[in-house]
């Protein structure tokens, strides 16, 4: 292969990594506890955005619990959001490490 088709081919890979990085941002992860209880909500950036709270919840749990249910429930969703982007760049790169964290 030479040098103009291997550069070709890394180029077009590179836009399609970046296109699959701007799909996974977009993506929404949700992990919910305790029955429904709690549920969060995290962007494929890896940020949380909401964190919803049942009244009963509030009522019936104690301080400690509630606490707990959220790290958890966090967690869950973080991780959904960091296996959905592994398994994508796996597929994208055929396992090879890239650099730059992708």
């Amino acid at each position: 292969m030479n040098m103009q088709a291997l550069l070709k081919q890394a180029q077009k890979m590179q836009k399609e990594l970046n296109k699959a990085e701007s799909e996974l941002k977009e993506h929404t992860y949700e992990s919910t506890m305790a029955g429904g209880l709690i549920k969060v909500t995290v962007q494929g950036t890896l940020e949380v955005t909401q964190i919803e709270i049942q009244e009963d919840l509030l009522k019936v749990e104690e301080k400690e619990t509630l606490q707990e249910l959220l790290v958890s429930a966090v967690n869950d969703a973080m991780k959904q959001a960091t296996d959905e982007k592994d398994k994508v760049m796996k597929k994208m790169t055929g396992g090879v490490k890239l650099p730059g964290g992708f």
